[in-house]
């Protein structure tokens, strides 16, 4: 009773209390200071984490291709070949917007769960499983913030990191690792090429700000960073695009797509179907079937189950 109530207010199952956290959560506990509290962020990575291993562990569809563990970069020209690389694995040619990420994420083992943390949690966070990995963005940022969230946890894990939080990915002050995976992800987002081909010092900012970060789906701040980095806006220019505000005027007269990307709740499609499977398969129950599903169905959401023949009734009985 002690445990249940324990693990009621801590929302967790009763069985993580007596079983140990996936390894790299573990291993980032370990060499955390002594005491540090948990963040949000931290709990529900880990919990994503569990329950996708519980899932691979009855799943055997369930499988999901390793971190392809590519070399860390250490300089600036190394960053911006390897998000190029990056790039060609998740499947995006040239100058094209890196659209659908997290499905595309998907493809190269990480799932990725958009869900509603406070504007007080952290930015994401990653961990990398026996085989793929999770990431967990929090969706009460804005879109652009999300994305590029998204974008630096994609980084973490093809470089195979093997647990990371994220509390500001747009933090001028980070570490030297850390802003090399900050650049990475906006290297990620807007591609040298693509920005080298559409700006142009001597048109509108304003206009050639809310075109190219509709296009790239980027928010401004992001946006006037790659454009001072790649040296193609001057200081004052970069600093007019960090203060554009795309308006309701801009939508209609440039004909711009209002983007949904990671809106919360939002979980990956594999895993979703991994809950189902489970399911139908009745390796698990509703109760557990919404739980995996992290409260974002209702009971009525899931799949009606054939009705047991009369006949199977005696075989329990007997």
């Amino acid at each position: 009773m002690e445990l249940a109530r324990l693990a009621d207010v801590l929302e967790m199952r009763i069985e993580w209390l007596l079983d140990d956290a996936p390894p790299a959560v573990m291993s980032r506990r370990s060499a955390a200071a002594p005491g540090e509290p948990s963040p949000q962020i931290d709990r529900m990575t880990e919990r994503v984490a569990r329950e996708t291993m519980f899932l691979q562990s009855i799943d055997t569809d369930f499988d999901l291709p390793a971190t392809p563990e590519l070399p860390v970069p250490d300089t600036s020209e190394e960053v911006e070949e390897t998000a190029e690389r990056a790039r060609t694995l998740l499947g995006y040619e040239g100058s094209e917007p890196a659209l659908r990420l997290s499905e595309r994420a998907a493809d190269i083992g990480l799932l990725v769960f958009s869900l509603e943390l406070g504007e007080r949690a952290a930015d994401g966070a990653t961990v990398l499983l026996d085989s793929g990995g999770v990431a967990v963005v929090n969706g009460s940022r804005a879109l652009g913030r999300r994305r590029l969230t998204l974008a630096h946890e994609l980084g973490h894990y093809v470089f195979a990191d093997e647990y990371a939080t994220d509390w500001d990915v747009a933090d001028f002050d980070a570490t030297r690792n850390e802003s090399l995976i900050d650049r990475f992800a906006r290297a990620f987002l807007l591609p040298v090429a693509a920005l080298q081909s559409c700006w142009r010092r001597d048109e509108p900012v304003r206009t050639q700000a809310v075109l190219t970060a509709s296009r790239f789906r980027v928010d401004m701040s992001t946006l006037a960073r790659r454009l001072d980095e790649l040296d193609l806006a001057s200081s004052e220019q970069a600093g007019e695009v960090r203060a554009v505000r795309t308006r309701r005027t801009d939508i209609v007269e440039h004909g711009l797509v209002v983007p949904t990307d990671l809106t919360p709740p939002e979980l990956p499609n594999a895993y979703v179907r991994a809950v189902l499977r489970a399911y139908r398969g009745e390796e698990v129950s509703t109760a557990r079937a919404l739980d995996l599903l992290l409260g974002t169905w209702n009971e009525n959401d899931l799949p009606e189950l054939p009705m047991i023949p009369a006949e199977a009734v005696w075989s329990l009985v007997s």
